[in-house]
């Protein structure tokens, strides 16, 4: 990449290298030849080549482009600066085309990983949210389940990039798309102590294999925690504890077999534990292990050498005892390595029928250190393999970006590694084969195979032999020259197995190890001078890369490259050098450098047009067509080589600058026009001003001279007026005083009179009143006393003819046919006592006490009377005979005239006895206190009376049942007989079907007792029609037809009755006339749970789960306010026997034609509602429970149903559309565009705002509760908050000025539905928008970097979090006025508060969550909802004629 200096003017904004810095950015002060002076910013003058610096842009945003691809200037310090500007603001994650480049923050972002992260990016498209790993891993997974195509992630970056934690979040990723879930555990600290003990570990420092990176702990990273999650994790990939042990034995000895030391031995070439420190690790490694000691350490310090004469044991220095150890240790944990890798493959099991996958590979990325050995070589090699399949597919991205925009393209040169390669792997010339070539001979030393390499590789460009060193040799690879050294070449790519190792590990007492190291078969241990046998490491290297290399090409792949911005491993810490060298070894300058070859610079019609044309401004006059305005544009600047695609302008490099370079022209030469005019108006504007101060200096003298002679002329008028003033004063105040005094006086004496005349009618009308209260007084007296005479009189008369009557009640009652005519009486006495039992049903309920102190005697009495009944019957057995002529006897005693009662002089006594009754009342007046006294007295004991008289009213009521039922008993008895008389001369058979029938007769009048069967009027025909012997069907049956007609009913659409749902209420009356809440077992409710679940079986017909929610909330109202438990203490019973309970009880009621349905108007009064209340039982119970159930599902569905019609329209709503042809044409054509554009923009919203009314509409005609729309309103407009807000923070390019303004204009939209709808309806749900709503208030409100924080959270966005403000405020960018955001001081605070409270996980999510529960309980249902009356509900014409549904029918008042 090079500069263009042809493009660089002084004053232009560029680029400079810097030692230090990488890039520093500054300004050209001075330019001479190729030599530019660059005043930088950080004050230092530069003097560059002019060929060697990039122009800056100055239009790039302040937190960076999320695409680099953006960039208008894609060149080393332009990317550099741009990650450095998002790693700022925290976001590690920058995308280079389909490139993710991942900074380690070094510390803790839970709030980028949290489940709502995920679940924004399932499914989203690739670029619409910001950059992140989610987003890699989700193309891969989608492409691989639509496409069917296998796709490859390759992680590279090198140590401490965070590589592994990137690796983690993919496998997490992908495992959540696969319907895997996490489970957190408990974390036990003390655990993790316990097995430090038992491992006899300690800090890591401690261990030589731990300490050679000097990086022990990460800020918010615990160990202890990782350990007990790396134990879980072996829990569920099936590794059992004895296991897990042992692995952790294993490598518990590793640790310590690296803190083995040697020292000389006593003799020549040989080697001694160095010190007791040494001897403790070594025995505890042979603890672990469970291996002999003695074994262990002449496995370590000896080898056998095997000849044919013997066998030969050989000490080994402390470096050949050091190389053993570390044999050793490596061998060990390579074979604990494959069994862990085969263990976890094993556990996961593949499906081998699998045609796609998605493979992950987490590689070191391009290593350059002081020292560099054969690890490195091997790390190089795989990394030049991988950055020429990096390059192959950059170039075909190039390649399809150039073909999907259909522009012509030739074929692009890029710098090619397969020379690189050719020399690693070829044979049999390559590295490698020379490598391997060189371990097959005993003889050769690293000398000689440098020495083999320098001859054959001293012509190859890729290869250089350095000038200071006779063993070294340099690779120029695609990243840098590496120099190796080639001292350990040799040693490290022999793969030997060491005799002794396998046989000491083999013979352990530990399975586990002893599984690791099984026995080699002899063919393999004969060997006839060597002690092991040899494996060449770099070839089987180089074919495991091959291989790799073919699963990859076979593959779609995705790049992640991590970048570990500093070596200290701290936050907030970025070293540009590291870094360009890290992005150099990446590939990603190599990825840059490919496309700098094509078109670098890429901009949409609308961006381009933008930025540029204001070079050109006729190319948009009368031009609606922006591709056509791009060609013109570019045809005029006489670009050579740039193109226009379908949505792009392509440029080649160096364009960009130049046409910023004459946009900065034009730019400067209209400020210096607008200088000039400024200044001119200003130099005017002063000579204007001080000749006005002139005029106006004149002015003020002349009219200061006018004044003083104005003065004197107003003095003169004054005194005048003040003299006319002053005798006009005194006139009129001597008028006022004269006028004042008379007036009081004429008040005085009117004043006099008008009292006068007060009084005197004040005492008129005293005397009226106390003389009207006497004489009121003085005839009430007299009332009471003759009302009292009065009954006194009543009293004693009744008395007297009532013993008479009695006289001849008793006489009468000996003759056989004074039962009919009681009976008769009787019957009129029963009906006359319960119509008033029933009128007096409500005051009685306070005399429930004293019912059981009644019992006893009432059941005295009802002996006394069954005693009776007893010789009533054995007199009708005897006079069963003489019936007929006891009838006719009976006849003519009811004939008979009544006996005349004369008592004439006992009348004309009692009106003597009135007159002087009349007289003492006249005498009493004086004593009018002490006969008030005595009336209160009379008054009390005429209550006790009164209640003594209830009493008795209520003992001969329950007589009188009992004399009912003896009468059912005779009339049956009587009906017996007849039939007896009539088939007599029958068949036997016939017999014993009349006693059946009686027996059946028997068994109903007991059934009827009880509360399940149905008491209805069709019960009582069929009772009259059984008495009538005509067959009829069984109750069962009866009641199971009745219930079938009632679901077929109620699954037809009955609609609505005065806003209640009609079937609602049938439903329920019919329950309750059926007793079915009441029932210990029935079928009716289950039933009624099916139809309702058929009818909203289809989820999408809004109007029919609106209806059935209309129904099921109603009911379940009515249930809620009818059930309960039943067990209550001192509850009264619920199911009394009634009157009508009886044959004679229901014939009497039906003559009466009053149904026994629910008086449901009840439900209106929350009293007498209160009484109607029934004992559940456990179906009624349940059924209560499922319709709760129900309507819980139904307005779920409902909810879910409108969030799916609103959610496409949300996804437009969140970011304005584009009408690019408005900001940019002029004039009236400029107005009537942007109309245009306002239509175009308000149409998603209208659409939201349509569907609510269109919905809320179909709530409305279903007559929903109001209480459940506004929850659902609610809950849709929190859903809409948590989308908006979400998308908002997630997409860069919404958060912007202009959308802001298009956001606001929307919500106002729905804030205007809200008023339109009433707060009946919507409720709060404007209050559920607060969080976009202050997000958007954040991105429209002016001056934002003069806001404090304390204004920001407190006043601006009170409800928003730190980390949400710190997101908006770093994404924000103003595409209309071009101002900035937050200050500096403003963000870094912010920084600060969220680095405090990092470690709360719940608190660093800046994501919202959208609550799907059922935001109402029952009672909450029932509370909101108003009592109403369901008795005149009219039923619908399928029951209506059904004599079985009569109850239904409204009853007349």
């Amino acid at each position: 990449m090079q500069g263009t200096p042809v493009n660089i003017i002084v004053g232009s904004h560029i680029w400079v290298e810097d030692p230090e810095d990488a890039w520093l950015d500054g300004q050209v002060t001075k330019i001479n030849g190729q030599e530019v002076e660059v005043h930088t910013s950080n004050g230092k003058q530069v003097v560059a080549n002019l060929a060697k610096i990039y122009p800056k842009d100055e239009d790039a945003p302040a937190g960076g482009v999320d695409d680099m691809t953006k960039l208008s200037y894609l060149h080393e310090p332009g990317v550099l600066q741009n990650l450095a500007s998002r790693y700022q603001l925290n976001e590690i994650y920058t995308y280079t085309g389909s490139i993710l480049i991942a900074i380690n923050p070094f510390q803790r972002l839970p709030h980028l990983y949290d489940g709502h992260m995920m679940e924004q990016y399932k499914g989203a498209p690739f670029g619409e949210l910001s950059p992140h790993v989610f987003a890699i891993a989700d193309v891969a997974f989608r492409a691989m389940m639509t496409e069917g195509k296998s796709n490859s992630i390759l992680v590279s970056g090198e140590s401490g990039a965070g590589k592994t934690e990137t690796t983690k979040m993919l496998m997490r990723y992908l495992a959540y798309l696969g319907g895997r879930k996490g489970t957190e555990g408990r974390t036990v600290e003390q655990q993790v102590l316990e097995e430090t003990e038992k491992y006899k570990l300690g800090h890591p420092k401690s261990f030589r294999y731990l300490n050679q990176s000097n990086c022990y702990e990460l800020v918010g990273i615990s160990d202890a925690h990782d350990y007990l999650a790396t134990r879980r994790a072996m829990d569920i990939v099936g590794i059992s504890q004895k296991e897990q042990d042992a692995i952790f034995r294993v490598v518990a000895s590793i640790l310590h077999l690296g803190n083995v030391e040697f020292s000389k031995g006593k003799e020549a070439d040989s080697s001694v534990l160095k010190d007791d420190k040494s001897k403790f690790h070594l025995q505890t490694v042979a603890e672990l292990l469970m291996c002999d000691l003695n074994a262990l350490e002449d496995a370590i310090l000896k080898r056998v050498m095997v000849t044919p004469e013997e066998v030969i044991k050989r000490s080994l220095d402390p470096d050949g005892a050091a190389v053993s150890r570390d044999g050793l240790a490596k061998t060990m944990y390579s074979r604990l390595f494959d069994w862990l890798v085969d263990k976890i493959n094993n556990s996961i099991g593949q499906d081998p029928n699998s045609k796609s996958l998605i493979g992950v590979l987490d590689i070191y990325g391009f290593e350059s250190f002081k020292t560099n050995s054969f690890e490195q070589f091997c790390i190089n090699f795989t990394n030049e393999k991988l950055q020429q399949h990096f390059n192959q597919h950059v170039f075909k991205m190039e390649q399809e970006e150039y073909t999907k925009e259909e522009i012509d393209w030739s074929y692009i040169e890029f710098v090619d590694n397969q020379d690189v390669l050719d020399l690693i792997e070829k044979k049999p010339g390559g590295i490698v084969a020379l490598l391997d070539e060189a371990c097959m001979f005993p003889k050769s030393t690293h000398e000689t195979f440098s020495q083999k390499l320098y001859q054959t590789f001293k012509s190859h460009k890729r290869f250089i032999k350095p000038k200071l060193s006779r063993t070294d040799f340099t690779v120029a690879h695609y990243a840098g020259e590496v120099q190796y050294q080639s001292d350990q070449f040799l040693d490290k790519n022999k793969d030997y197995v060491v005799p002794e190792h396998q046989d000491l590990l083999c013979a352990s007492k530990c399975s586990f190890v002893a599984s690791l190291f099984p026995p080699i078969a002899e063919e393999a241990t004969k060997s006839s001078n060597k002690s092991s046998k040899f494996s060449s490491i770099g070839s089987r290297f180089k074919l495991q890369l091959q291989q790799l290399m073919e699963t990859l090409n076979s593959t779609e792949p995705h790049y992640i490259r991590c970048v570990k911005p500093n070596s200290q491993l701290k936050p907030a810490i970025f070293e540009n050098v590291n870094i360009m060298q890290q992005l150099r070894c990446g590939g990603v300058l190599e990825a840059i450098r490919i496309s700098c070859a094509g078109y670098p610079t890429r901009k949409t019609f609308y961006e381009f047009l933008n930025r540029f044309s204001l070079l050109a401004p006729e190319v948009l006059e009368g031009n609606n067509d922006e591709k056509a305005a791009c060609k013109k544009l570019l045809e005029k600047m006489g670009l050579a080589g740039a193109q226009t695609g379908k949505t792009k302008v392509f440029l080649r490099a160096g364009q960009m600058a130049e046409l910023d370079a004459r946009r900065a022209l034009k730019l400067s030469n209209a400020a210096k026009k607008i200088q000039r005019k400024i200044r001119t108006h200003i130099a005017r504007t002063h000579f204007i001003a001080l000749q006005k101060s002139a005029v106006c200096i004149q002015s003020l003298c002349r009219g200061r001279l006018a004044c003083r002679v104005f003065d004197n002329m107003k003095r003169e008028a004054a005194s005048l007026k003040i003299q006319t003033s002053l005798r006009g004063h005194l006139a009129r105040k001597s008028y006022t005083t004269l006028k004042y005094s008379v007036v009081v006086l004429q008040t005085g004496i009117r004043g006099m009179a008008a009292h006068k005349q007060f009084r005197y009618k004040n005492q008129t009308k005293a005397a009226t009143i106390i003389q009207a209260h006497w004489r009121g007084h003085r005839a009430f007296a007299y009332y009471k006393r003759l009302i009292r005479a009065s009954i006194v009189t009543q009293c004693r008369w009744r008395g007297r003819v009532a013993r008479k009557e009695l006289r001849k009640l008793k006489m009468a009652s000996r003759e056989t046919g004074a039962l009919k005519e009681a009976k008769d009486k009787l019957e009129k006495q029963v009906e006359d006592l319960t119509l008033r039992l029933q009128l007096e049903k409500r005051l009685r309920t306070d005399l429930e006490e004293a019912k059981g102190q009644e019992i006893a005697k009432l059941q005295q009495s009802l002996q006394a009377m069954q005693s009776k009944v007893d010789e009533t019957n054995a007199l009708l057995l005897k006079e069963r005979e003489a019936s007929q002529k006891a009838i006719e006897e009976a006849s003519s005693i009811v004939q008979e005239t009544p006996v005349p009662v004369e008592d004439t002089e006992k009348v004309d006594a009692l009106t003597a006895e009135v007159e002087n009754l009349k007289e003492l009342l006249q005498s009493e007046k004086q004593r009018a206190d002490s006969s008030e006294r005595k009336a209160a007295e009379t008054l009390e004991s005429s209550n006790k009376k009164s209640q003594k008289l209830e009493e008795t009213e209520r003992r001969v009521h329950q007589l009188q049942e009992s004399l009912n039922r003896l009468e059912e008993k005779l009339t049956n008895i009587e009906s017996e007989n007849k039939v007896l008389r009539q088939q007599a001369l029958a068949m036997a058979q016939n017999s014993k079907l009349v006693s059946r029938s009686s027996r059946s007769i028997m068994q109903r009048a007991e059934s009827s007792r009880t509360n399940v069967d149905l008491h209805s009027t069709s019960m009582n025909a069929r009772d009259q029609s059984e008495m009538d012997d005509r067959p009829q069907k069984s109750l069962n049956e009866k009641q199971q037809e009745y219930q079938d007609l009632l679901i077929r009913c109620v699954a037809q659409h009955l609609g609505f009755s005065r806003g209640r749902p009609v079937t609602a209420c049938i439903i329920y009356k019919c329950l309750w006339q059926w007793h079915s809440f009441e029932a210990e077992r029935t079928s009716i409710f289950d039933r009624i749970i099916q139809t309702i679940g058929v009818a909203i079986e289809t989820q999408d017909n809004n109007d029919v789960l609106a209806y059935w929610l209309s129904n099921a909330s109603t009911l379940l109202l009515l249930l809620q306010r009818t059930l309960k438990v039943g067990g209550a203490a001192g509850a009264a019973p619920q199911h009394r026997r009634s009157p009508s309970a009886t044959l004679f009880g229901r014939m009497t009621q039906s003559f009466r034609g009053t149904p026994q349905g629910v008086n449901l108007s009840l439900l209106n009064d929350d009293s007498v509602g209160a009484l109607r209340q029934v004992e559940a039982k456990y179906p009624a119970l349940l059924f209560k429970q499922q319709l709760t159930a129900y309507v819980e599902k139904i307005y779920g569905m409902i909810r879910d149903n409108l969030k799916k019609e609103i959610s496409p329209l949300l996804g437009l709503c969140i970011q304005a559309p584009r009408i690019s042809r408005a900001n940019l044409i002029k004039g009236t054509a400029r107005a009537l565009a942007n109309a245009a554009a306002q239509e175009i923009l308000i149409a998603h919203w209208q659409g939201i705002v349509k569907s609510l009314a269109n919905f809320l509409n179909i709530l409305k005609a279903n007559h929903v509760p109001p209480f459940l729309v506004r929850k659902v309103f609610t809950q849709i407009f929190s859903f809409v908050n948590v989308q908006l807000f979400n998308s908002l923070l997630l997409r860069r390019e919404c958060c912007s000025f202009s959308n802001g303004e298009y956001v606001k204009a929307g919500l106002a939209e729905l804030e205007h539905w809200c008023y339109k709808a009433t707060e009946e309806y919507t409720g709060s749900s404007w209050d559920e928008l607060k969080h976009i709503r202050q997000a958007i208030g954040f991105l429209v409100i002016h001056q934002k970097p003069k806001k404090t924080l304390d204004e920001i959270s407190h006043d601006l966005c009170p409800v928003l979090s730190i980390q949400q403000l710190y997101r908006i405020s770093t994404m924000y960018w103003d595409d209309k006025y071009g101002t900035h955001s937050l200050s500096q001081d403003v963000i870094s605070n912010m920084r600060v508060l969220m680095t405090e409270d990092s470690n709360n996980a719940v608190s660093s999510s800046f994501l919202l969550d959208d609550d799907s529960s059922i935001p109402f309980s029952v009672d909450d249902l029932s509370k909101s909802m108003d009592r109403f009356d369901i008795s005149d509900i009219e039923p619908p014409p399928l029951i209506r004629e059904n004599s079985g549904f009569s109850f239904l029918l409204p009853q007349a008042e």
